[in-house]
């Protein structure tokens, strides 16, 4: 079952050597649980450069995926302790990256919920920074 919700989203990318980017951003998205685990996801907009890009946070016990199609195609698993790689695949070309979670911290119901995660990033084998998000996720009733 599908429900609608109101999202809160802060993003905070601190890179080597440069003042940290954040965005805030609050908007529309839906809801699902989907076997064992919940999916958030919502349409990116012009504000965060991502125009054209659907988000999908995929939340289970243990894990968190965040998957982006549209204008760009990248799926980075976050697990707790654990680096994976993956595939950023934009319009003009390819990147590898890798991402390594030092904290994950959902809490999401029928009503709502939160997301948390920091996350270190690398992008071609070059350690690039850190990544943080929060989501807030507000059940329209």
């Amino acid at each position: 079952m599908s429900k609608r919700v109101m999202l809160s989203i802060r993003g905070r990318q601190a890179y080597h050597n440069q003042e940290p980017d954040v965005i805030e951003l609050v908007t529309e998205g839906k809801m699902d649980y989907v076997d064992n685990g919940w999916n958030i996801s919502y349409e990116e907009s012009d504000l965060t450069g991502l125009a054209g890009v659907r988000t999908t946070f995929r939340v289970e016990p243990e894990k968190v995926i965040l998957t982006r199609t549209g204008n760009l195609h990248s799926q980075m698993i976050f697990e707790q302790g654990v680096s994976h790689e993956s595939l950023y695949q934009m319009e003009f070309g390819a990147l590898m990256i890798t991402v390594f979670a030092t904290r994950i911290d959902a809490k999401i119901n029928n009503d709502g919920g939160y997301v948390d995660l920091t996350y270190q990033i690398d992008i071609e084998h070059s350690t690039a920074g850190t990544v943080d998000y929060h989501l807030d996720i507000m059940a329209n009733n």
